[in-house]
This record gives C-alpha cells, structure tokens and sequence, in this order.
C-alpha cells in the first residue's frame, strides 16, 4: 500500500519525553518483534501458533499485552502510530515475557496490505480516535475502504471487534460494517452490545470515560 496518501485517522505521533526504560526498549526490543515490512504469512512467524489476531490502533498496549499474556497458544499483530504508546506497550511486553506480539509501529495499513487472504481469527479496534466534529468524520479509522481489507484478511468465521464509547461513532460504525456482505452482526438483544465481552479487558483509558455514552462492543462476523 505505498500508494495511500497519509492517513488522517490519528493526531499526533509523539507528545511527552519516553522515559528513559522505555527508549531503551524501542532500541533493543522494538527491532526484534517488528512486524516484518514487506509481505509475510504471520503463521511463518510463529509456526506453533493456534490463531493470529491483530489490534488496530493498540493505545498503550494494555490490551494486547493482556491479551498476549492470557493466549500465549496466540500470535497477536498490533499497529499504532503513537510512539509513546509503541513505547508503553513496550514496556508490557517486556514486563509480561511476552513472545507472542508482533508490533507496527506505524500505519495499520502497511500491515494488512503485506497479510496474505485469510490469515487472521480475530481484529479488535478499541476505542479509537472518535473525531467527534462533523467536519472531522471523515478521518475516522472505519471506512468502507478499510473495511474491504479486514474482510481479506479475516478468515471465514473470524470476527471483527469495534468498542467506543460516542454514541455517533458507535452508529457510523454499525451503518458501514453492514453496508459490507462480508460481515455479519449476531447481536439480537441490548446487552449484546451494552455488556463488554466476558473476554474483554478493560483499560485506564477506557475507565476515564471521555466519550459522551457507556461503552458499546459491537462484535461482527465474517461471513
């Protein structure tokens, strides 16, 4: 995808100094588990590997580490832009011995155009930048050109995971995943969407509650 224009769908890359453990970390740990940056089977990566998943936009990286750490049978792919959130995940991988990770430092979508077809069990996209200006929407990660890609590489069953917790964000999301005959929504009553996930982990940005709603979990599938 050397083609795409800059992508819009995230602010700044680094605000705050690292700390100086963590910036040691992108020196010596970052290098390591960088996802590779031309096409690869993430399967090759890790050949014991039960499944792959992949987080869009990991934050500082307590999810995915968490997650990382419970499903350790797992390979999880994780992309964020935002070097001091690199940095912070970092630091959990290291903290955790976490093996499992595989980390994009940059544009997500470098890393879907390197996956090959049907590579992957699960995508989360949590809480993400919900540019909440009308003017602004169009920068929001979810579009029907993203989400073509997440259909290639979802493997038939998978499921696609967005969480937010703007209530407008939370529809444009809904309308466009199912303007997509790729995905399908199971949810049949309010609490499928109103309750987070009996696998879900919470984190401290998600506990600030900055969003103008309780959070929603829609989960999709591939059809």
């Amino acid at each position: 995808m050397d083609h795409h224009p800059p992508l819009r769908s995230f602010g700044r890359i680094k605000s705050r100094t690292i700390k100086p453990r963590q910036a040691a970390l992108m020196d010596s740990l970052l290098p390591r588990i960088r996802a590779p940056q031309t096409p690869f089977d993430p399967q090759a990566l890790a050949p014991e590997a039960a499944e792959v998943w992949l987080e869009i936009g990991f934050g500082g990286g307590e999810h995915m580490a968490a997650q990382a750490d419970r499903a350790r049978e797992v390979l999880i792919l994780g992309a964020e832009p935002f070097q001091n959130g690199v940095a912070s995940a970092l630091r959990h991988i290291d903290e955790r011995g976490l093996t499992n990770v595989r980390l994009q430092d940059g544009d997500v979508r470098d890393l879907i155009a390197n996956l090959p077809d049907a590579c992957l069990t699960r995508i989360f996209i949590l809480f993400p930048d919900p540019w909440p200006k009308a003017r602004h929407n169009k920068r929001r990660l979810v579009n029907a050109e993203l989400l073509v890609e997440l259909a290639r590489v979802l493997k038939p069953g998978g499921r696609l995971r967005f969480a937010t917790d703007w209530a407008d964000y939370a529809d444009w999301t809904l309308e466009r995943v199912l303007r997509n005959p790729a995905f399908r929504w199971p949810a049949t009553q309010a609490s499928d969407w109103r309750v987070p996930p009996a696998d879900h982990i919470t984190t401290r940005y998600e506990e600030k509650r900055l969003g103008d709603c309780a959070p929603v979990f829609l989960d999709f599938v591939r059809v």
